[in-house]
Parts: structure tokens; C-alpha cells; sequence
């Protein structure tokens, strides 16, 4: 995270901020990891409140971290607050993107679980699970897809993009454990042989 910006954020940029989180955060059927897209497109391109770099740092150092996969909103909050004037404002900020991810989402949830498992064996509910499937499967995929060419050269670094696709052979075809692909894609990388 070499490069930041500088911020002069306004109260209505703090709750644009908020606003923009709670309103996407019913659409994270799946995991928040789904929303990267949209997120990335509002704060990086849109906003211009974080750098490309300090968006995937965020998200890479939440990955490798213990803890729930929407930790990166945490992150990228505190981003938002150091480009915008340092911990003060990092730790507001963080706290601002967490409870605009998770209190909308949590609240339906609370409201709507009790009544979908009552009624979990009428033909509407079953058809929206799984109506929902394909949804979430191609969220992840442009998720997916949204990290892998961002700051990338087919051409150059072709290696990636081959152990990507036969680590995704792998996992289709075979029940190899993730952990053991995990480790062998970390020993290419610490090798060197993945960055020609």
C-alpha cells in the first residue's frame, strides 16, 4: 500500500459512505466477497476515496487474517479514514462501513429466518434457493475475476494464469484438499517461478 491519497471528506461523504454499504449489503447472498464489483467500482473508480492497490491490500490482508471474510470492509474503511486524516478517522470510518455491511443483512435475517424455516417446503421458497445459486455463483465469479486481471498482463505473466486454471481443474474434478493446493501455490510464488 505504497501509494494513498488525500481526503477532505465531508459529513455527507462519511454517510454516503454508510448509505452505499447498507444498500448493497442485502445483495451479499453468498458472502460479502460477492459484492467486490460494485465495491470496488464506488470507492476506487467512482469515489476515488482508495487507491487499486490499497482496495486489493485490503482485501488480501483480511483473507490471510483469522477471522470472517468481511474483515476487507473493515479494512478498506480504515484506508478511507487515514487517506481522510489518520486513526481518528480510520477507526470511524471502519466502524461506519462495518455497520452499513451488517446491520441491514443482519436485521432481515433476524426478521425473515424464523418464518423461511417454517415454511421452508412451500414451492416460492424453494424456487428462490435455488434461484439463487447461479446468482451467487456468477457474483463470485466476477469477483473472482475482478482480482485476477486487476494490475495484470496475459501475456506476462501467462504461469499465473495456468496454475490458476488447473487449480480450478483441480478443485472441479477431484477432492484434492484446498489447503494442500493453498501451500503448493505458495511454494511456486515463494519459489519466484510464478513472476517471470
Amino acid at each position: 500500500m505504497n501509494e494513498t491519497l488525500t481526503l477532505a471528506m465531508l459529513w455527507t461523504d462519511w454517510f454516503n459512505l454508510f448509505k452505499h454499504f447498507a444498500s448493497i449489503s442485502i445483495a451479499s447472498v453468498g458472502g460479502p466477497l460477492v459484492l467486490l464489483p460494485e465495491v470496488h467500482h464506488f470507492l476506487v473508480e467512482q469515489q476515488n476515496w482508495l487507491t487499486d492497490a490499497q482496495f486489493r491490500a485490503s482485501i488480501v490482508i483480511a483473507q490471510a487474517s483469522p477471522g470472517p471474510n468481511v474483515m476487507f470492509v473493515a479494512l478498506m474503511g480504515w484506508n478511507i479514514g487515514l487517506n481522510a486524516g489518520g486513526f481518528g478517522w480510520a477507526a470511524f470510518s471502519a466502524l461506519i462501513c462495518m455497520a452499513g455491511i451488517l446491520m441491514p443483512s443482519s436485521i432481515l435475517i433476524f426478521v425473515t429466518a424464523r418464518w423461511v424455516q417454517k415454511h421452508q417446503n412451500l414451492r416460492a421458497v424453494r424456487a428462490f434457493k435455488l434461484g439463487l445459486s447461479p446468482v451467487v455463483i456468477s457474483m463470485m465469479i466476477a469477483a473472482g475475476w475482478l482480482l485476477a486481471t486487476a494490475n495484470t498482463s496475459m501475456a506476462h505473466d501467462w504461469p499465473l494464469w495456468v496454475v490458476a486454471t488447473v487449480t480450478t481443474l483441480i478443485v472441479y474434478h477431484t477432492k484434492v484438499h484446498m489447503l494442500f493446493l493453498l501451500a503448493i501455490g505458495a511454494a511456486l510464488g515463494a519459489s519466484g517461478l510464478l513472476s517471470m
